[in-house]
């Protein structure tokens, strides 16, 4: 086939936080270092026009962002001291916190928030209009940001250097034949290709194993987020106000907690965090968050409410530890990619924009010295572990290997580690080199027989106006793939899932996937097959990370495809 192949000198792939900061910041150093060159104030030569892409697998940039979030500012003050004049679209100050402990019936308010829970001086925001905003200041500098071109492979030379991306094809039927409106996708070559796809990037995956970047380092950990958005019908709620909790609906064996945000115009931000290193194989993240709202502290505040918008994603929540090598002949890798988030402040946006910049720095002497190896690219890593990144993340490096041990343990864990700058003994240190999938025990470990997730959630109802079902949240994350187009959720072998994981674990994708996509159908008495309804997914990425087999391979739809989190 036929492709059509563009020469680019850098290509971000992912058009997040962390990547759209890199470009941004590259974009001002080359256009700095010419004007300076030009003007006799700096020796050497100018690099002329800097050719710098950004591509994004949504239909616009912003489509697939999700988070929280509360934003602690000090990335963004770095790329933009004057953000807030220059019209950062903030929802509000952080004014109040409050940290909640949930009995079945009672919400008890600690007289102490937690550290890490502190968020004097940071800013509720919706980071989809964020990252909107950052690719108007892209454009703006002379980025060229191209939605609706998912990264559907690496391009390597024969030394396995990193040489560019190439875009998925477009106009492919679901039997894998070109349609009428058939588009081969490009070749994007580039002296160096950015990864900032998100927690667990498909591209990202892949050049980790192939050139063992995790080597040495402990298997990353996720964490689920559920979040929906509500339209209050008073002013109940505060804009300004955070709120987290931890206990109910969780088990104590199941890391997990909630969040409850005052944004703008009497919208309210809530949502719950499930870890994918549960241990009941009839968890269901999404009828966790469901339940959470079903507590009579929450039940209360949304009474009235209007469900408008909803959403999931995946946290990679295991640290320095985890995190794999950032760099490779011609390579980088930055943000959720790269595992920055600091899972005890439940924040990331501000050290993915930092580890963008770095990148750009990195990048920007590369340029110069026309060198991009991984030789030359190592210093990016060098400067994370120089700056406060590593500084903020090394005191909770073991933040979540106690909640191995049940969440009392846990917190136990959590305040030695605050007194100790992070150090931990025993069983606290060090001690998640599990992937969280196979922390997963079979039914029988439960005495449960057969699929029946009835047993676990048997009280819960969706009632359509406090909970909902999965199909009616997905409606409310406006999500769109044209279901004449190839599956992108590939299972290397089904017979698996009609045999040994239906007998073992019930066939647990029915309940970690939160968006209904993975269905066991057939009658009973007969042979059940899998039913893959691909055109539900909200690209979070649990298939791909939890299924207790690793037979679940999540690669990029075709572009523009997925939800659209407006607002979230």
């Amino acid at each position: 086939m036929e492709r059509e192949s563009l020469e680019m000198h850098v290509v971000f792939v992912g058009a997040g936080p962390a990547n759209l900061s890199g470009a941004l910041h590259l974009a001002r150093l080359v256009a700095e270092h010419n004007e300076a060159v030009a003007s006799e104030k700096r020796e050497g030569k100018s690099l002329g026009e800097i050719q710098i892409a950004v591509i994004e697998k949504g239909s616009s940039v912003g489509a697939h962002i999700l988070s929280g979030a509360v934003m602690d500012p000090r990335g963004l003050a770095e790329l933009m001291p004057d953000f807030i004049e220059q019209g950062a679209p903030l929802e509000s100050p952080v004014k109040e916190d409050h940290f909640l402990y949930l009995t079945g019936k009672r919400a008890i308010r600690s007289p102490i928030t937690p550290p890490p829970l502190k968020n004097h001086g940071y800013y509720i925001v919706s980071l989809n209009r964020l990252t909107a905003w950052l690719g108007e200041k892209c454009e703006q500098a002379g980025v060229n940001i191209f939605p609706e071109f998912p990264g559907a492979e690496m391009l390597y030379d024969r030394q396995d250097r990193v040489v560019g991306v190439r875009t998925g094809d477009k106009g492919i039927d679901k039997d894998g034949k070109p349609k009428p409106n058939f588009e081969p996708g490009v070749d994007l070559m580039a002296k160096v290709t950015v990864l900032g796809e998100g927690v667990r990037g498909s591209l990202t995956k892949k050049l980790i194993q192939r050139l063992g970047l995790d080597e040495g380092c402990e298997p990353q950990v996720y964490s689920l987020g559920v979040k929906e958005l509500w339209e209050l019908p008073d002013e109940r709620y505060p804009t300004g106000r955070v709120t987290h909790t931890l206990g109910f609906p969780s088990d104590q064996w199941t890391y997990g907690g909630g969040w409850i945000y005052g944004m703008q115009n009497r919208v309210l931000n809530i949502g719950y965090v499930t870890g994918l290193d549960y241990r009941d194989p009839l968890i269901d993240p999404h009828a966790e968050f469901q339940r959470f709202k079903t507590h009579p502290f929450v039940a209360k505040l949304l009474a009235g409410g209007k469900l408008i918008r909803y959403g999931a994603k995946a946290i990679a929540a295991g640290g320095l530890h985890a995190m794999p090598r950032l760099y490779a002949d011609g390579a980088l890798i930055v943000g959720d990619s790269g595992g920055f988030l600091n899972a005890a402040r439940l924040k990331g946006i501000h050290s993915a924009i930092k580890s963008g910049m770095l990148a750009a720095e990195t990048i920007f002497e590369a340029l110069l010295a026309e060198d991009f190896s991984a030789e030359k690219l190592q210093s990016y890593e060098r400067r994370v572990q120089d700056s406060w990144i590593t500084t903020e993340l090394r005191p909770y490096r073991n933040f979540h290997a106690g909640f191995r041990h049940g969440r009392w343990l846990g917190m136990a864990n959590a305040g030695l580690q605050y007194i100790t700058g992070g150090r931990a003994w025993g069983i606290f240190d060090r001690d998640h080199q599990e992937a969280g999938h196979e922390a997963m025990q079979k039914l029988s470990v439960y005495g449960y027989r057969g699929d029946n997730a009835a047993q676990r959630y048997r009280d819960l109802r969706f009632d359509g106006t406090l909970t909902f079902n999965k199909v009616t949240d997905v409606y409310h994350a406006a999500v769109a793939h044209d279901e004449d187009q190839p599956a992108h959720l590939h299972v290397l072998d089904t017979n698996v899932c009609a045999t040994r994981c239906a007998e073992e674990y019930g066939n647990p994708c029915q309940r970690f996937c939160p968006a209904a996509v993975y269905e066991m159908v057939g009658n009973a008495d007969d042979h059940r097959r899998l039913q893959i309804n691909f055109s539900n997914c909200v690209h979070c990425k649990t298939c791909d990370i939890m299924d207790p087999y690793q037979i679940i391979n999540w690669v990029t739809p075709e572009g523009g495809g997925g939800p659209d989190y407006k607002g979230m």
